[in-house]
């Protein structure tokens, strides 16, 4: 016990002898010795938080916490740092977070380091040589998080390039947006893709100029490639990704992730995984609506079970904004690439797949998220939800808009309307910031991206999130992009958009959690909650926001215990 916890131990033990208390009121623990932020409207900040079997008994000054000390109270000592409520992962996709973190990391500075094709290549090959058993076991190379915007060449990597690596051992690279991948010729020969194969609904695979596949597939061309690939990998390798996300997400502070867009058999393993070893923290389960619907029917709710729970459906409209796959309501700025003039991207899904999917969403009784990205997108999105609302009438259901990174004003209000929850993505703003002004929607539009601003200025709550694997589930990056708007080049997307750093925490904690209708449990640290807890190395509230992105989490703290502790890890 340190100095200081033999003081607060004196400070609090002392009153509690003139104060008697029941035994079931004593704490198991109580959170001191730095800010504390509870996120509730009604006591900001708080002095102690006491916990018993892994919920809160009280949260206030220390005199409020008296009460509830005993001769078998831990103190937890804060040293200065700072406590909040477990973040809520308001959209991610903690599976594929696992892919993520056992592949060879392609992303560009400040998360890897290719710039160019060559590095790309040299990264693969050093991975190769690094892994050398996983690969000969798996006959599979992936690699996650290339990014053709932040490549000197201003292109995807080819079957050619991909080659180079290897020619013999199947090779699939992930884009950064989860939306595109490039395959080299024994990956595309393993998953069937000729010459004479045809563009699949929602697809494109891209050609050279002999007519042969040139290994860029988009959208459901690279799902349906992808998917055979790591079909191959069988029950244990899907089991190790999930394994590899949740302990990913922990990292970062998250006590509650999320799978936001699983198959069936996706949605198996992570429960398999649960039952065979107790999840560090809460997974919550969003199934393709377009693939099994009577799926999410039978197995959506509210309760978990080994802490893993089927939220509801999760629909996918359109694609990209980075890659030009978003559907738009007017032509993209300056695409990079071999675009029609007029282009203005494309839907994955027709308009009559997503108002059958939301028709049935409102009709069960399902939560629903839905990716949308482009203006065009939403306006099916919102179209369909006008068309369920009429039919079904009003009703707590709490559909979902995922992204929304292009939004006109009148959208935003048709949102509010219709009782739709946006979940952005204000980490665009940093990693494609640049790019979406000088390329996808210009510089005027460019400031009304992810636009928070115009979210409060009608009074609406919000998530932000990573949409890992995209960006890697870093909290501090999302603060910072929701708060500060720096693009990479340090220029500054929209200052009207911006929040404060408060506003934003709770686009993290309680508005997420009021998204997964958990907000009577999570969120916010009251009375009755879980301890879910995030302990960070400073007060962001406190800090220059221009620093906000290097605030570290030091622990995460699921239900009163820790499950993930960085000062530890560095000893």
């Amino acid at each position: 016990m340190t100095h200081f916890s033999r003081l607060i131990s004196a400070l609090i033990g002392a009153a509690v002898l003139a104060t008697p208390v029941l035994a079931q009121d004593i704490a198991d623990r109580i959170y001191t010795g730095g800010p504390i932020l509870t996120m509730s409207d009604h006591a900001p900040r708080a002095q102690a938080v006491a916990v018993k079997n892994g919920h809160i008994l009280a949260v206030g000054s220390l005199s409020d916490v008296r009460p509830h000390w005993g001769d078998s109270t831990q103190t937890y000592d804060l040293a200065g740092r700072t406590l909040l409520p477990g973040f809520v992962d308001s959209h991610g996709h903690a599976v594929m977070g696992g892919l993520q973190a056992l592949s060879a990391n392609l992303l560009a500075a400040p998360d890897g380091n290719v710039s160019d094709i060559a590095s790309l290549l040299d990264t693969l090959r050093g991975w190769t040589a690094d892994h050398q058993a996983t690969v000969d076991a798996t006959n599979l190379i992936v690699g996650f998080g290339y990014d053709q915007s932040q490549l000197a060449e201003l292109r995807h990597p080819t079957r050619a390039d991909l080659d180079q690596v290897s020619a013999d051992i199947p090779i699939i690279i992930v884009h950064q947006s989860g939306h595109f991948g490039a395959a080299n010729s024994a990956a595309l020969a393993l998953a069937g893709i000729t010459a004479d194969s045809e563009n699949p609904p929602g697809g494109i695979i891209r050609f050279d100029d002999t007519g042969l596949p040139n290994g860029v597939l988009e959208e459901n061309a690279f799902f349906i490639v992808l998917g055979a690939l790591l079909d191959g990998l069988g029950e244990e390798g899907f089991k190790s990704f999930a394994r590899a996300g949740v302990d990913l997400w922990a990292s970062f502070g998250y006590t509650t992730a999320q799978e936001g867009r699983a198959t069936p058999q996706v949605a198996a393993i992570v429960d398999m995984v649960a039952a065979e070893t107790p999840l560090p923290i809460d997974v919550v389960v969003y199934a393709d609506v377009l693939v099994d619907r009577e799926f999410v029917a039978q197995n959506h709710g509210h309760e978990y079970q080994n802490r893993v729970r089927i939220g509801g459906a999760k629909l996918t409209i359109d694609g990209s904004p980075q890659g030009f796959t978003a559907l738009r309501d007017r032509p993209y700025y300056d695409p990079v690439g071999d675009y029609a003039a007029g282009y203005r991207g494309y839907a994955s899904a027709t308009m009559q797949q997503v108002t059958d999917a939301i028709d049935w969403a409102f009709a069960n009784n399902v939560q629903i998220l839905t990716h949308a990205n482009g203006e065009g997108a939403s306006d099916m999105l919102i179209a369909a939800v006008d068309a369920a609302t009429l039919s079904h009438g009003v009703a707590d259901r709490r559909p979902v808009l995922i992204h929304g990174q292009f939004l006109r004003p009148d959208q935003v209000d048709s949102y509010k309307r219709l009782g739709v929850f946006p979940s952005l993505f204000p980490m665009h703003t940093f990693y494609w910031g640049d790019w979406h002004r000088d390329h996808t929607v210009g510089p005027e539009n460019a400031d009304n991206i992810s636009p928070t601003g115009w979210l409060r200025q009608r009074d609406m709550i919000f998530g932000t999130h990573h949409d890992a694997p995209v960006a890697f589930p870093d909290s501090m990056r999302v603060l910072s992009a929701t708060v500060t708007r720096r693009t990479r080049s340090g220029d500054i997307l929209g200052p009207h958009q911006r929040v404060d750093a408060m506003t934003a925490l709770k686009a993290m904690t309680i508005w997420p959690a009021w998204q997964h209708f958990e907000e009577g449990s999570k969120g916010s640290l009251e009375p009755g909650k879980l301890a879910d807890f995030v302990i960070l190395s400073d007060d962001p509230t406190a800090v220059d926001p221009e620093i906000l992105a290097n605030l570290k989490v030091l622990a995460t703290i699921k239900e009163d215990k820790v499950v993930f502790d960085a000062l530890k890890r560095d000893e």
